[in-house]
C-alpha cells in the first residue's frame, strides 16, 4: 500500500508541475516582445519562476491583482461544482447501479447514451425554456441587469445552474458505473462462490457491488473534468459571474495571465479527485476482493 501511495503522490505531483508549465506557457503569450521561439521559451520560464514565488501577476482586463479576481470569483464556481457534484451523485448513483443490474443494462443503454451525448449547452437551454414556460421561474438570461429579485427568485435562479452541471456530473456518473459493471461482470470468481454455496445476490452485494463502487471512484478524475467543463458552459449560459465564466472572457479579451492561472486551477482540482479517488478505489477494491 505504501508503494502504491507513493507512485500515486509522484503522479500527482508531475501532473501539478505539467499543468505549472502549461500554464505559465498560456500566461507567457500575452508577454510583451515574446515573439520568436527563443523569447517566448524565456517569457515561459519567467513565468515559471514567477509562479513558484507566489507572484500570478495582474488581470490584462482589470489591472488588479490575479489572487484578488479569483478570491471573487472562485469560491462561486467551486460551490457550484459541489452542488452540481451532490445532486449527480443522488441522481447519478441509484440509477446507474439499477443500469448497472444484468435484466436492466440492455434496456437503459440507449438512454444512458442519449443522455450522456446531450450537450450541456443544449442541456442548459432545455431547462431554461422548462423554467420559463412550465414552471414560470425567473432565469438569469432574460433579465435585465440590475433587476431587483425576491428571495425565492434568487434561489429559483440559482438552481438552474446547479441543475445543468449535476446533469453532467450524473452522466459522467452513469458513464463510470458502467464501465466498472462491465469489468466486474467478467469476473472468473463467480462460479467459485456459487460453488462455496453463496447466492447470486450475496455474490452482487458482497464482492461485485464494493467493485464497481471502486471503479466509480476510481473515475473521480474524469467526473470531476466532467463538472468543471460544465460550468464553463452552465455560467456562461445562465450569466454567473464565476470563475469558469472569468475563464471565457479572459480568452475571448485576450487576459492570457487571468486565463492561465483558472486552467492550473480546474486542472490541479482534477488532479486532486484523481488521487483521492485512486486511493479510495484501491481501499474499497481490496475489500470486496475474494
Amino acid at each position: 500500500m505504501r508503494s502504491f501511495l507513493a507512485r500515486q503522490a509522484v503522479r500527482l505531483v508531475v501532473g501539478v508541475f505539467g499543468a505549472a508549465l502549461i500554464a505559465a506557457a498560456i500566461s507567457a503569450i500575452g508577454a510583451p516582445h515574446a515573439h520568436g521561439l527563443a523569447p517566448f521559451f524565456f517569457a515561459a520560464v519567467g513565468r515559471l519562476v514567477h509562479f513558484a514565488r507566489g507572484d500570478l501577476g495582474q488581470s490584462a482586463i482589470s489591472g488588479l491583482p490575479v489572487l484578488q479576481v479569483l478570491a471573487g470569483s472562485v469560491p462561486q464556481t467551486l460551490l457550484m461544482v459541489l452542488e452540481g457534484a451532490c445532486l449527480a451523485l443522488v441522481a447519478g448513483l441509484p440509477l446507474g447501479l439499477l443500469a448497472t443490474v444484468g435484466p436492466t443494462r440492455r434496456a437503459t443503454a440507449p438512454l444512458v447514451q442519449i443522455v450522456t451525448a446531450t450537450p450541456v449547452f443544449c442541456a442548459g437551454l432545455a431547462l431554461a425554456y422548462g423554467a420559463v414556460h412550465l414552471l414560470h421561474w425567473p432565469v438569469s438570461v432574460n433579465m435585465p441587469v440590475g433587476a431587483s429579485v425576491s428571495p425565492d427568485q434568487a434561489l429559483q435562479i440559482a438552481a438552474l445552474p446547479v441543475v445543468a452541471v449535476g446533469l453532467a456530473g450524473a452522466a459522467a456518473v452513469q458513464l463510470a458505473l458502467r464501465r466498472a459493471a462491465s469489468e466486474a461482470s467478467g469476473g472468473a470468481f463467480r462460479s467459485g462462490l456459487k460453488r462455496l454455496g453463496l447466492s447470486a445476490f450475496e455474490i452482487e452485494r458482497r464482492f461485485v457491488l464494493p467493485q464497481v463502487l471502486a471503479g466509480l471512484v476510481a473515475s473521480a478524475g474524469e467526473i470531476m473534468m466532467a463538472l468543471l467543463s460544465a460550468a464553463v458552459v452552465t455560467e456562461w449560459v445562465f450569466h454567473q459571474s464565476g470563475v469558469a465564466d472569468l475563464f471565457v472572457k479572459s480568452v475571448a479579451l485576450a487576459d492570457w495571465n487571468m486565463a492561465a492561472i483558472v486552467v492550473f486551477i480546474f486542472a490541479c482540482l482534477t488532479f486532486v479527485a484523481e488521487f483521492a479517488g485512486r486511493i479510495a478505489s484501491r481501499m474499497l477494491a481490496s475489500e470486496g476482493r475474494p
